[in-house]
C-alpha cells in the first residue's frame, strides 16, 4: 500500500544537511523473492509491523505486529518497539571492513537512531531500503526523464529489433495496439515508446491498471464523473479518456476487465465519446488505445470471458515481447542499468559492476518474472554491496547456487531449443512457470489463514486476479481459519 502524503505544518528547525530529508521518499520492503515500494509522507511518524492496521503492513512471520516506527520530521529516525526477531541498520555511509564487501548490520534493541538515503533495514529477515522517489528530482536539479521511467530501453537482442523497428512504424498510425507477452516482459515500457514516437508525443500518456481497481472505481476512473453522482463526489471530475485528450491511454491487463465494463469501453471505442458517471451528455474525446494483457485472449473470447467485438477493436495490430528468457543478451545491460537507477535513488555516486560470476549467474537464470523479477534482484543486491563490485554473495540463494554449481543438466540444451523457438521447449517453460505460481499461491494463502485480501496483497495483485487464478488452476477457494 502507499501511503498519501500529508498536509504540510508548520516549518521545522533547519538539520544538518546530511541527515535532512531531501524531498519525496519511498520506502522499498524486501521479502523473500517480492519487493513492494511505498510512498513515504513528508513528515510525521509511520508504524511498520505485521498487523495490518499499521501505516506499512508486512505481512511476514518474521516480523511483530508492531515492530518499528519510522519517523520523518528531520533528522530521519527509525525506533525499535522490541520486536522479537529484532531491528537491524545497515547504513550505506559506514565503511565495510577490510575485504568486505557487504555493509555491517547494526543491531538496534528499543533504541532510536538516525537513518539516511541509502540505509537499509532489517525487521527480522525483511529487508527496507530507504530512497528517493524516482518520480521527484533531486535538491537543485531537474527531473531526469530516464530516471522518471526507469532504466530507460535496452534493446539488444534481435527479436526485440525487429519488434521496436515495427512498433516504430505502428507508432505513425492511429490504430489500436494489442501488447502480449508474459507478466514483467515490459509491456508498459514498449506502450510508452510508441506514444513517445508518435504525432501525440507532446500530449499525455495515462497508464491505469485494469486489475487493481473495484468495477465502481474503474468506472469513475476510466469515464469520470459530475458532482454529486455518488457519495464523495463533491465535485466534477474528468476521468482517464478525457484527461488524455490528444494522447495515449494505456489499458494494462485489460484481459481483467469484468464483463459490464468491457460493454462501456466498446462503446466509447465505437462512438469515441464518454459519458460520465452520472452525467447525461456524452463528451467527445480524442485518444489512442494501447492496451496489454499476459492471458490468451483469443482463448478467453472462446470460452466467453471476453468479449468478441471488443477483441476485435483492441486488436487492431497485436506485438508479442517475447520473455526475458529468450532475450539472454540483454540481461546484463538491464542489470547495469537497474544498478545505476537503484544508485541515484539512494545517493550513490557511481553503480558496482557486475562481476563475471554474476553475470554468468544472471544470464543463466530462466527469470520467470522476466524483467521485473531482474530490476528487484539488482536494486536488492545493490543495497546490501558495500563494495565497487556486485557479488554472488550479494544474489538471492536461487541464483547463487546456479552461479555457484554451474549450469544445470540440460540448461544449455533447453535455452538452444528456446532461441531456436521450439515449442516443447516453450511448452516445458510455461508450465513450469504455472507449477510455480500453483505453489507460490497455495503457500501465500496459508501462511495467510485462508484470508483471500491479505494474500493478494501479498502476492502484489488483485483480490480479482487472485481469484481468477484460483479457479484457473482448480484450487479450492479457502475459507477463513477462526
Amino acid at each position: 500500500m502507499s501511503i498519501a502524503p500529508r498536509h504540510p505544518g508548520p516549518s521545522a528547525p533547519p538539520a544538518p544537511p546530511s541527515r535532512a530529508p531531501t524531498g519525496p521518499l519511498t520506502l522499498a520492503v524486501f521479502t523473500g523473492e517480492e519487493l513492494v515500494v511505498h510512498t513515504l509522507p513528508r513528515e510525521g511518524r509511520v508504524s511498520i509491523g505485521r498487523s495490518s492496521d499499521n501505516d506499512i503492513w508486512i505481512n511476514h512471520p518474521s516480523v511483530s505486529r508492531r515492530h518499528a516506527v519510522l519517523h520523518l520530521d528531520p533528522p530521519l529516525r527509525i525506533e525499535d518497539l522490541g520486536g522479537a526477531n529484532g531491528t537491524y541498520l545497515r547504513s550505506a555511509r559506514a565503511p565495510a571492513a577490510a575485504g568486505e564487501e557487504t555493509h555491517p548490520l547494526r543491531p538496534i534493541s528499543r533504541q532510536t537512531v538516525e537513518v539516511a538515503v541509502g540505509d537499509s533495514i532489517t525487521l527480522g529477515t525483511a529487508m527496507l531500503a530507504l530512497r528517493r522517489d524516482p518520480g521527484a528530482a533531486a535538491p537543485g536539479q531537474p527531473l531526469d526523464p530516464a530516471r522518471r521511467a526507469g532504466a530507460g530501453i535496452i534493446v539488444g537482442a534481435p527479436v526485440m529489433q525487429a519488434l521496436h523497428e515495427q512498433a516504430a512504424l505502428i507508432s505513425r498510425s492511429l490504430i489500436s495496439v494489442l501488447l502480449l507477452g508474459e507478466t514483467g516482459v515490459g509491456k508498459e515500457v514498449l506502450a510508452r515508446a510508441i506514444h513517445d514516437s508518435s504525432p501525440r508525443a507532446s500530449r499525455p500518456f495515462l497508464p491505469l491498471h485494469c486489475a487493481a481497481l473495484s468495477e465502481s472505481l474503474l468506472e469513475s476512473e476510466l469515464f469520470g464523473h459530475e458532482k454529486g453522482a455518488f457519495t464523495g463526489a463533491t465535485e466534477a471530475r474528468p476521468g482517464l479518456f478525457e484527461s488524455a485528450a490528444g494522447g495515449t491511454v494505456f489499458l494494462d491487463e485489460v484481459g481483467e476487465l469484468p464483463q459490464s465494463m468491457q460493454v462501456k469501453l466498446l462503446r466509447v471505442l465505437e462512438a469515441r465519446q464518454v459519458l460520465r458517471v452520472g452525467g447525461r451528455a456524452p463528451r467527445s474525446i480524442d485518444v489512442r488505445f494501447v492496451s496489454a494483457t499476459n492471458r490468451d485472449l483469443e482463448a478467453e473470447v472462446a470460452r466467453g470471458a471476453f468479449r468478441q467485438d471488443l477483441f476485435f477493436r483492441l486488436n487492431g495490430v497485436a506485438l508479442t515481447i517475447p520473455p526475458l528468457r529468450e532475450r539472454v543478451a540483454e540481461v546484463g545491460p538491464l542489470a547495469e542499468a537497474f544498478a545505476l537507477g537503484a544508485c541515484r535513488l539512494m545517493d550513490r555516486p557511481r553503480p558496482p559492476l557486475l562481476s563475471a560470476a554474476v553475470r554468468a549467474a544472471l544470464e543463466r537464470y530462466p527469470w520467470p518474472g522476466n524483467v521485473r523479477e531482474l530490476r528487484h534482484v539488482i536494486e536488492r543486491a545493490v543495497v546490501l554491496c558495500a563494495g565497487e563490485t556486485l557479488l554472488l554473495e550479494h544474489l538471492p540463494d536461487k541464483l547463487r547456487a546456479g552461479g555457484e554449481l554451474g549450469p544445470r543438466p540440460g540448461a544449455a540444451a533447453a535455452a538452444d531449443d528456446a532461441r531456436a523457438g521450439g515449442a516443447a521447449a516453450r511448452e516445458r517453460q510455461r508450465l513450469d512457470a504455472e507449477a510455480r505460481e500453483r505453489e507460490r499461491i497455495i503457500a501465500t494463502l496459508e501462511s495467510c489463514a485462508g484470508n483471500q485480501t491479505h494474500a493478494a496483497a501479498q502476492l502484489g495483485i488483485s483480490r480479482r486476479t487472485l481469484i481468477n487464478r484460483i479457479e484457473a488452476f482448480c484450487l479450492p477457494r479457502p475459507r477463513k481459519k477462526g
